[in-house]
């Protein structure tokens, strides 16, 4: 049965997979991200790209009117746009905190709410995280911002379980380890992940389609390597 599928950080690595990989098993996706050039170039008819920024208060509007005027419920949300910041803690200003946990922290958390009241019995919020936000994972330098937003969220997600565990709504969280992603580039330069965001990207749509019959408010470690 086609689902509805609301997937963020479409334009490149492991969002722009998951749109093709969903768009080919018959689902219906709406592709958010603040480049929409890429996905609306694949002319995927089951595909609509927004450009969405999600500090951008306008562009949630957008996808609330998109949902009401097509689709009246939404089955999967995947919080996967994050955005990194490789820089000594030394350097990293407030500026900088709020930039990374804009994104990563608030976006997540305010598409999340904007959603909820159009989610079904067994809908799934999966939120993408990193080992590096795992408690008593290992830490590198520089990723002061990036990795305690990722450990913000993982805590949210498990707030979130409980407070909706009446709903029949399932949250988990995914802490990735290294995949060979353009934002692995930027986080470590030169490093080669044994993970291809095509392999990441298979294993988190059929988490996303059948994992919440099984985990509710878990934090899942998908890692075989840490950089």
């Amino acid at each position: 049965m086609s689902k509805h599928i609301v997937i963020t950080g479409t334009s490149r690595g492991i969002g722009y997979e998951l749109v093709k990989l969903f768009a080919k098993q018959g689902h219906q996706v709406l592709a958010l991200s603040r480049n929409d050039g890429p996905v609306k170039a694949l002319k995927l008819k089951n595909v609509t790209a927004f450009c969405f920024d999600l500090g951008d208060a306008e562009a949630y509007l957008r996808v609330e009117e998109h949902i009401t005027e097509h689709w009246k419920h939404v089955d999967v949300l995947i919080n996967n746009a994050g955005l990194v910041l490789n820089k000594p803690f030394a350097k990293t200003t407030v500026s900088d905190f709020e930039e990374v946990y804009r994104t990563n922290v608030f976006g997540m958390a305010e598409l999340t709410r904007l959603l909820i009241p159009y989610m079904i019995k067994n809908s799934h919020v999966v939120t993408m995280s990193s080992m590096g936000g795992v408690q008593g994972s290992m830490k590198f330098p520089g990723l002061s911002a990036y990795s305690s937003s990722k450990a913000a969220v993982i805590t949210l997600t498990e707030l979130l379980a409980e407070e909706y565990k009446e709903s029949d709504i399932s949250f988990n969280v995914l802490a990735l380890g290294a995949v060979q992603t353009e934002m692995l580039e930027e986080a470590f330069p030169g490093y080669q992940a044994p993970i291809t965001p095509e392999e990441i990207a298979d294993y988190i749509v059929d988490f996303s389609l059948k994992g919440q019959k099984f985990f509710n408010g878990k934090l899942l470690q998908v890692s075989n390597s840490t950089p």
